[in-house]
């Protein structure tokens, strides 16, 4: 199983280019289900996800091709299957993102439920809820959820808690249904209104997507679309907290500066000199030791949770005390424990993580749990006196394209050991 050992201790320069964001392409790609015509996708990143995506459209019968290296051609006319089975789905939480768009134009889908949670432990229930406001029958059966409907029909859904992809599934669905469909407490993520804008290009009706209410008018087809993903800005938020976790100066390229206000804050705040252009970010340490912060993850517009790991790596090594306070997710500071192993000086304390910010870090063998806990480690790993070892680097291959390289080319002491 392959690892990656880094040698700590250098202060990060240079230029790095952002790739196409993970978390717009699944449900756009998801998305290509309701188009009647070939489309094209740009700008999408290689990854484990966007791999086990294409081979779950291929096992539909759907035909994906890659041409230039970041573009996807998507043809559904071949479609024979409706099942996304439980041997792609446990190990992608977001291929229940094709239970949408197949019930929205085939009338039937069979979709394991993810990892094989209890419909209640994460908001798969709201999804379900939706659907059946729509007019769909949906049961649960052997782990997967099954739906039906004879046309899905408009409905006023509020949503008891905001939940990305329970947004993008009830939109899909929404987009060829008749009459007009409301989505209140939305997920206003940029991923979200990403999708609005693949299927406004492939001539869906959608007013609102970036706000908490969505309006969906529903047509009857969705033809052929050229498309390009928006830069991912998780992976641009993990460039910047390199550079100032090592004292560097690194500008990120094919970024989107005003996804990422939470972050940018948070990173000033740490002493971070930033400067933003229309799609580039300047981060500038000035050879500093970061200084600690207090964060509270929130949905968008909020501190992303998913950028919560990569600031307590910051903080393990920042000047002062901090706390991470975690709102999203239960379980989310698994990597903490791994950074003790580096000498982190961490107190955790129900969902909040406090910090004393020690002046170095110590190489050791650390293991990652999960994909943002991966980067994580890799930034700790960064500044840390030595070597560390990083194992169970697949969670990163899920998310992070070409990291190791990325990071050389701003001077980090980098290498993927296979075995």
């Amino acid at each position: 199983m392959d690892k990656l050992e880094i040698e700590g201790g250098i202060a990060l320069h240079g230029e790095v280019r952002i790739s196409g964001a993970k978390n717009a392409t699944l449900p756009i790609l998801a998305a290509t289900l309701l188009a009647d015509e070939p489309v094209s996708v740009g700008n999408v990143p290689h990854l484990n996800d966007v791999t086990t995506t294409i081979a779950l459209l291929g096992r539909m019968g759907v035909a994906v091709s890659m041409h230039d290296g970041m573009r996807l051609e998507v043809d559904t006319s071949g479609i024979e299957d409706f099942t996304a089975p439980y041997e792609l789905v446990k190990t992608m939480r977001a291929s229940i993102l094709v239970l949408g768009p197949l019930l929205g134009r085939f009338g039937r889908a069979n979709v394991s439920l993810p990892g094989g949670c209890a419909i209640g432990a994460r908001p798969v229930n709201i999804h379900v809820a939706g659907l059946k406001a729509m007019g769909a029958e949906v049961d649960i059966q052997d782990g997967y959820i099954r739906a039906r409907s004879r046309g899905l029909r408009g409905a006023r859904i509020v949503m008891d808690t905001v939940t990305v992809t329970g947004t993008e599934n009830l939109m899909m669905a929404a987009v060829l249904a008749r009459g007009e469909t409301v989505l209140e407490n939305a997920a206003r993520e940029p991923e979200v209104a990403d999708l609005a804008r693949f299927l406004v290009a492939m001539g869906a009706h959608i007013e609102g997507a970036g706000t908490d209410t969505i309006h969906i008018q529903g047509v009857e087809r969705l033809g052929g679309a050229e498309y390009r993903v928006m830069p991912d800005r998780v992976e641009t938020g993990t460039y910047l907290v390199a550079g100032a976790i090592t004292g560097g100066h690194v500008r990120v390229l094919n970024a989107w500066p005003d996804t990422l206000d939470a972050v940018v804050a948070k990173l000033r705040d740490a002493g971070a000199s930033i400067e933003c252009g229309p799609d580039w970010i300047d981060l500038d340490m000035g050879g500093q030791r970061p200084r600690a912060v207090d964060i509270v993850t929130a949905p968008y517009p909020g501190f992303p949770t998913d950028m919560q790991a990569q600031f307590c790596a910051l903080n393990a090594v920042a000047d002062g005390a901090g706390t991470i306070t975690e709102t999203i997710f239960e379980n989310r500071f698994q990597h903490v424990l791994e950074m003790q192993r580096l000498g982190a000086d961490f107190r955790i304390q129900g969902h909040t993580a406090y910090s004393r910010g020690v002046p170095a870090l110590k190489g050791a063998p650390v293991m990652a749990t999960d994909l943002r806990a991966s980067a994580s480690l890799v930034l700790a790993a960064l500044v840390a006196q030595g070597t560390t070892r990083v194992e169970r680097i697949y969670h990163i291959d899920r998310g992070y394209e070409c990291l190791e390289e990325k990071l050389q080319r701003l001077g980090a002491s980098i290498r993927r050991v296979h075995g």
